[in-house]
């Protein structure tokens, strides 16, 4: 049941992460998302992951594999979406 607990984290991560989000400029969303990505649903998503995979070839060495394979992908789109929102420059809204 360790596997529940970890899809429930990636969950509450991205329903936290898009209540944060909603209603925020472009900059502030990938910021808000790469932050979210990095920490709550990455790890714990790749975590569950690998544990429901282990567990389904009865193999405890598969949660290593899987987990060293899908932390760092999401880990970095991440942090590549966190550096993104920090160096987007704001468009100037224009006025008519």
């Amino acid at each position: 049941m360790a596997f529940v607990v970890g899809y429930g984290v990636a969950i509450l991560g991205a329903i936290f992460a898009y209540l944060l989000s909603e209603n925020k400029s472009k900059k502030s969303k990938y910021i808000i998302w790469g932050i979210a990505l990095m920490v709550a649903i990455s790890p714990f998503l790749s975590f569950a992951v690998g544990l429901t995979y282990a567990s389904l070839v009865e193999n405890g060495w598969a949660i290593l594999g899987i987990f060293s394979i899908l932390f760092p992908i999401g880990f970095v789109s991440g942090l590549i979406m966190l550096l993104k929102g920090i160096f987007k420059k704001e468009k100037a809204e224009e006025h008519l």
